[in-house]
């Protein structure tokens, strides 16, 4: 009875100081993971106002801390964990396996992640800026890892993966300050030529917001089956495209109307011929 009293002590003191050992350890992991978690804010706040001091671009910005954040984490985690006593090698080697699996499993989602990452550093296009590609046109409204999130000019928004997008033709209408209106004004083969260069001349001299250089071309550029098609193509601030066009398009047609040019309809001339008759 005495002997079992003794080991019934002992191992009660035993459990006692494995308990105040562990208990110190999870206090110390929890110190290690607070002030690590501390650490990792204020060097992102730095990193933060670092990248903003040189001009980064926003989205950028956006990318590079979201990925630092999450390392730096991963970091304190395994620091923390290493307190608790946890072997990091093979804590390491059930990561890798994990993460080997989760590729296999999500490889679509990894192929978005690796064109989310060429799209951030060889930048083709960024956030506001209208863009067409994988067959949709709109306004970039951010560039995630996985998507690139656009505006359509009819307020949708569209979601495409950036695999999508790096498989295929990018076509970023924002990226210069300038864009080239290109039209075509058909009008009359009686019509004279000289008459309808000079007012289509005039009317894009009279839009104040057409730029001086490059000079706009206005030429004879096809013989159609129905009327002789001239080709109009001033120089607009990006900006100002559209409503500079739409302008255009009205005050051409109100001129020409003025000096007596026609745009025709298309048509066609049908001759009928009858033959003879036979007794």
């Amino acid at each position: 009875m005495d002997n079992l009293s003794i080991d019934t002590g002992a191992l009660l003191e035993k459990l006692q100081a494995i308990g105040v050992e562990f208990g110190i350890k999870i206090i110390s992991a929890l110190a290690i993971f607070v002030i690590g978690r501390i650490i990792v804010r204020i060097m992102m706040s730095a990193m933060r106002k670092v990248m903003v001091r040189i001009g980064m671009d926003t989205t950028l910005q956006i990318f590079l801390s979201n990925i630092l954040s999450v390392l730096l984490t991963l970091v304190v985690v395994l620091a923390a964990l290493s307190q608790l006593g946890v072997q990091m090698t093979s804590f390491i080697a059930i990561l890798g396996a994990a993460g080997l699996a989760v590729g296999l499993a999500l490889q679509g989602s990894l192929a978005n992640f690796a064109a989310g990452v060429m799209i951030i550093f060889f930048r083709p296009y960024k956030a506001g800026e209208y863009i067409e590609a994988a067959g949709t046109a709109g306004t970039v409204e951010a560039v995630t890892i996985f998507n690139t999130i656009l505006k359509t000019p009819d307020n949708r928004k569209v979601v495409v993966p950036n695999s999508n997008i790096t498989s295929g033709p990018i076509t970023n209408f924002s990226a210069h300050d300038t864009r080239r209106i290109d039209l075509i004004i058909g009008v009359g083969y009686d019509d004279d030529l000289k008459v309808t260069e000079q007012a289509i001349r005039e009317v894009i001299g009279a839009e104040s917001r057409v730029l001086k250089e490059p000079a706009p071309i206005v030429a004879v550029e096809s013989l159609g089956d129905s009327s002789v098609n001239f080709v109009v193509r001033p120089w607009v601030k990006t900006s100002d495209y559209w409503p500079i066009r739409w302008a255009l398009i009205q005050a051409i047609k109100e001129k020409l109307d003025a000096v007596g040019v026609t745009i025709p309809y298309p048509q066609r001339d049908v001759h009928l011929y009858q033959s003879g008759s036979k007794d």
